[in-house]
């Protein structure tokens, strides 16, 4: 029986809190950290969150990517530390990283920006007028300002991981990377992807995956192949941080 490998987060991208709970008894202790989303806030996703650490010793990541002035996520935070979560999303804008490490006060839970979504690209951020330059430069600058202002860690493309390792800043700081997917699977909205090995060795500390894990037939199986994957030869990385 593989044991977990707490580098591996896998996504409870279900629409409510018992097929939450379901899928979480099928993977059993193959997986020991889930990340639970905005789409199952409404259907008792902090509940889950609650339920998942206190009863059975998972980890947390509530990735909600919160945005919003000072005060607002400053209050929002706090609130949410009261829930002894380990991770928790908000944009990677200065203001909103200082406010997140002000609202989670002396707890431990950790605050990671989000710099620019995996499931867009360029022509995404032309959309939004986001000013010009190419995707890994702009995650690269972004990560570098959401560090100073006292993020624990970022969210970002595994493409994007060996640049943002390479920052002075990011010594001793998380990279946690979506857009993995196991050599062979549905990209599905995902347009910046890797293996999970490959994400590892470019830099990654966690890696989030989601529909191939749930959707699978034996979804124990396929973590625990994600698992076997991560400690092969081939996610290791020079200059490893320990």
């Amino acid at each position: 029986m593989t044991n977990a490998d707490d580098r591996l987060i896998v996504a409870l991208d279900v629409p409510n809190a018992l097929e939450g709970l379901d899928l979480t008894a099928r993977l059993g202790d193959s997986v020991s950290f889930y990340k639970i989303g905005l789409g199952m806030l409404t259907g008792g996703g902090l509940a889950l969150a609650v339920e998942l650490k206190e009863e059975h010793g998972k980890r947390i990541f509530m990735d909600l990517k919160l945005f919003d002035i000072g005060a607002t996520i400053e209050a929002a935070v706090r609130g949410l530390a009261q829930f002894d979560l380990d991770f928790l999303t908000v944009h990677g804008d200065p203001h909103v990283v200082r406010a997140a490490r002000e609202g989670a006060g002396g707890s431990d839970l950790k605050i990671l920006a989000v710099t620019v979504l995996t499931s867009l690209d360029r022509g995404d951020l032309d959309a939004a007028q986001i000013r010009p330059g190419s995707i890994p430069d702009l995650v690269q600058e972004r990560a570098g300002r959401a560090f100073e202002a006292g993020a624990h860690g970022v969210i970002a493309s595994p493409q994007e991981a060996g640049l943002i390792r390479a920052l002075p800043q990011a010594e001793g700081r998380l990279i946690v990377t979506p857009g993995v997917r196991p050599a062979g699977a549905d990209l599905g909205d995902q347009k910046r992807v890797m293996t999970p090995a490959e994400a590892i060795a470019a830099g990654a500390d966690h890696v989030v995956v989601g529909r191939p894990i749930h959707r699978a037939g034996d979804p124990k199986a396929a973590a625990e192949a994600i698992t076997a994957e991560m400690q092969s030869p081939q996610a290791q990385r020079p200059n490893k941080l320990h």
